[in-house]
């Protein structure tokens, strides 16, 4: 996910996304720890479109603030 594409979405949208990437870092930690998980770069790209989403929230929560 680019942070072009982040930018564009609105605030629920954010919202909407953060919850089904934390829903999937989930269950890949599960699938890492049974043994089951097949791409290992995955965790880490989930990783950081979790952090991307919540600092571009920050930014607009920021900005509607201003």
């Amino acid at each position: 996910m680019k942070a072009t594409d982040v930018r564009a979405m609105s605030a629920d949208q954010l919202n909407d996304e953060l919850a089904k990437l934390k829903k999937e870092q989930f269950n890949l930690r599960f699938q890492k720890a049974t043994g089951q998980l097949e791409k290992a770069a995955r965790v880490k790209e989930v990783r950081k479109d979790i952090a991307r989403i919540k600092t571009i929230a920050a930014q607009k929560a920021a900005e509607a603030k201003a």
